[in-house]
């Protein structure tokens, strides 16, 4: 159990404490600032385990998770507000200044797509796109050429920002498409992806994280592919942490820890396929094996996966 006085867990509630007092976490300053000192404090390889917090320090967490994700949509804000000022917003990408970790998480992402797809996918949905949408847009340019993208987000406003970023260019705004909706009322239309990337800021906490994966394995078509941003060691006090056990009716087939300035661990799972006596409406659990997340038989030919940034053995998650 750690609890608050481990020296990291201490500093960072000691990051949490300033960030929590600001009158504003729009860019400034000081947001700027103490954002980048909880930054590069939780990036270090640790020991810290965040699911086995003590309680003070595991409702500290959640607020301040919150907190981030609140920071992060007011600096995308901000930003697309000026790319949006440009002619062609998309040749001025790179002052956004997490940029190159964008390109970084993208290149990841597409390299591990990849290795478990065989063909490239014709329709991709981003939930959780935000005003900003760099990584549909990125994918978009620089891997997949032909792919046509639907980006969902809740807030109408951040669907109009997104939507100025690519309408000047004659090559995205054919492929790329903004739905305002919650993903939680798309039921059939999630049938037509064979690719659903799950935003890490959807699901603030583990209970809401289910109940969109929960969905998702409910309506997305068989064998279609998930891919889920996640974190690791303390940089789970940053953005929510997707327990593998938790995605009922999906195979994991690789988790991806990068231990760079990219932020995001990669979970990619595919949608089992639907077995004769259940339904869209009874999906399929996990394959478990007692006390284990997943069954070694079906992961088994995965197990020699290697990826240079750090990847999460399947096998050293079963032992």
């Amino acid at each position: 159990m750690v609890c608050e006085k481990d020296p990291l867990v201490q500093k960072i509630t000691d990051l949490y404490d300033q960030i929590s007092t600001l009158d504003s976490l729009k860019p400034s300053k000081d947001v700027n600032m103490l954002f980048t000192q909880l930054v590069l404090t939780c990036m270090p390889p640790t020991h810290i385990d965040v699911t086995k917090l003590c309680k003070k320090v595991q409702q500290m967490r959640s607020k301040l998770i919150r907190l981030c994700g609140e920071a992060e949509g007011l600096l995308e804000t901000h930003f697309s507000t000026i790319l949006a000022s440009y002619d062609n917003p998309l040749h001025h990408l790179n002052i956004f200044p997490y940029y190159t970790n964008y390109l970084k998480l993208s290149q990841l992402e597409f390299n591990i797509l990849t290795k478990h797809c065989s063909n490239v996918p014709n329709e991709v949905a981003f939930v959780g796109s935000g005003p900003l949408p760099l990584t549909s847009i990125v994918l978009a340019s620089f891997h997949l050429k032909t792919t046509s993208f639907h980006n969902y987000d809740i807030d109408p406003s951040a669907k109009s920002k997104a939507l100025r970023l690519v309408s000047s260019d004659p090559d995205l705004s054919r492929r790329m498409f903004f739905h305002t909706t919650d993903i939680m009322d798309v039921t059939n239309g999630l049938k037509e992806y064979d690719v659903v990337f799950l935003a890490a800021l959807v699901g603030m906490d583990k209970d809401e994280k289910v109940r969109v994966v929960e969905h998702l394995a409910k309506y997305m078509n068989p064998g279609a592919v998930l891919m889920l941003r996640s974190a690791h060691g303390a940089r789970g006090f940053l953005y929510p942490v997707v327990d593998p056990c938790d995605l009922r009716g999906f195979q994991v087939l690789s988790i991806f820890h990068p231990t760079d300035e990219v932020i995001n661990s990669v979970i990619i799972a595919r949608k089992f396929p639907m077995p004769k006596h259940c339904s869209a409406e009874h999906p399929v659990g996990p394959m478990k094996l007692p006390n284990k997340c997943f069954d070694f038989d079906m992961l088994n030919p995965l197990l020699n996966h290697v990826n240079l940034m750090e990847e999460l053995d399947i096998e050293d998650q079963l032992s």
